[in-house]
């Protein structure tokens, strides 16, 4: 497995007129082809307020724009969701969150196991190392699993 990390760095504030007027954006139109060519997605989501954060949806809104885009982008497409957070529930409310917005674009979601590191301060290290053993494992067996998915 190969996993090809992107960011949503670049991507402005979704706002129809400025598609109407101008198209995608660059970065959008890139990001956007990065996943057309992935076998599966994985979201790795942080938690905000007991949710999804604002601008991780608004990169799904723009990557399922224009409508008529939005089957090639996402439906059908294998996608496993994991997050890291500094609390005690390890981002299961963002990842519950998820789903339905996973649901709409047509995914073909995975529900083979979760993976929500909670106290993500003691798993990682100060350059962002996973120095965790058994987080290391978690996400190893999660990731095979979900690979395995993703290509049947």
């Amino acid at each position: 497995m190969t996993l090809e990390v992107a960011t949503l760095h670049g991507i402005p504030l979704y706002d129809a007129d400025l598609e109407t007027a101008q198209g995608l954006p660059e970065t959008v139109q890139a990001l956007k082809e990065k996943v057309v060519a992935c076998d599966g997605l994985l979201l790795v989501t942080p938690e905000y307020n007991n949710g999804i954060p604002g601008v991780f949806k608004n990169g799904i809104d723009w990557l399922s724009r224009p409508n008529e885009d939005a089957m090639r982008v996402f439906g059908g497409r294998a996608v496993a969701v994991i997050g890291a957070s500094p609390g005690g529930f390890g981002t299961i409310l963002a990842q519950n969150a998820w789903w339905p917005v996973l649901r709409t674009l047509r995914t073909r979601p995975f529900f083979g196991g979760r993976l929500m590191v909670s106290r993500a301060a003691k798993a990682f290290d100060a350059e962002g190392n996973l120095v965790d053993d058994a987080v290391r494992e978690n996400l190893r067996g999660f990731l095979d699993d979900f690979a395995r998915f993703a290509a049947g």
